[in-house]
């Protein structure tokens, strides 16, 4: 991984570090465009960061034995979500759908028999994300499954900070005294999932496992957790992972 091993955690300050030697150092033409392209500065107001919500839908949870089916991205700023910059597609995994996987996210053989490998949008994908932070629900798919992919199909992954918003609820509901006092009590912890999340901000109902709807889903409480809970002012290193 050119220094830094795919499974090693970095830290805030180490990003801009990161990326600058993946720049130099990664041999992909695209990758190198990718780690050129410089992020917002991490003291940057959250009002004035370019953002891109990011959803993937994969036939289980372990990167190793599973694979991505779709991909979607919505670019979105605090303020706007611009709907026609979103992208979605449809991928061919490199192992069979089985049954399970068609359950949960409704992409079926018909769809995956003449989708294209991740390998041929995977320039246009890293195009979308450069320059912008990635914004997802949960991290430990996205990250690890985008990883483990690219690694495959380019020989080298690639890692990218984060804001998950999945951890910015635990913060509130998993993370307090007051949640730690509700487990001793007994309660059940506070559902983080992507739809509980939205219904405490009045955020409608949509209808989950589709890779689209869940980054749009994803942009839109984000927005909403900073207008509740932090500022349009917070510095992007507040927040990001």
């Amino acid at each position: 991984m050119h220094g830094i091993r795919p499974r090693q955690k970095v830290t805030q300050a180490d990003w801009a570090g990161y990326m600058a030697v993946r720049a130099q150092r990664a041999d992909n033409e695209a990758l190198q465009r990718f780690f050129s392209t410089p992020l917002p500065d991490p003291d940057t107001p959250l009002g004035e960061v370019p953002m891109v919500a990011l959803d993937l839908e994969t036939t289980g949870l372990d990167e190793r034995r599973h694979g991505i089916v779709s991909v979607g991205a919505v670019p979105f700023t605090l303020g706007r979500i611009p709907l026609a910059q979103r992208r979605y597609w449809v991928v061919k995994p490199a192992r069979p759908l089985d049954e399970a996987s068609i359950a949960y996210h409704h992409i079926t053989h018909s769809e995956v028999a003449d989708a294209p490998d991740l390998d041929e949008v995977l320039d246009e994908l890293l195009e979308v994300l450069a320059g912008r932070v990635v914004v997802v629900h949960f991290r430990n798919i996205e990250r690890p499954f985008l990883d483990a992919a690219v690694k495959e199909r380019r020989g080298e992954g690639v890692l990218f900070p984060m804001i998950d918003t999945m951890s910015l609820e635990a913060r509130l509901h998993r993370q307090t005294l007051w949640a730690r006092f509700r487990r001793w009590l007994g309660r059940p912890p506070v559902s983080i999932r992507l739809n509980a999340s939205r219904e405490r901000y009045g955020l409608p109902p949509y209808q989950g496992h589709h890779a689209l709807v869940d980054a749009l889903a994803t942009a839109e409480l984000l927005q909403a957790q900073i207008a509740n809970r932090y500022s349009p002012d917070t510095p992007l290193k507040a927040l990001w992972c």
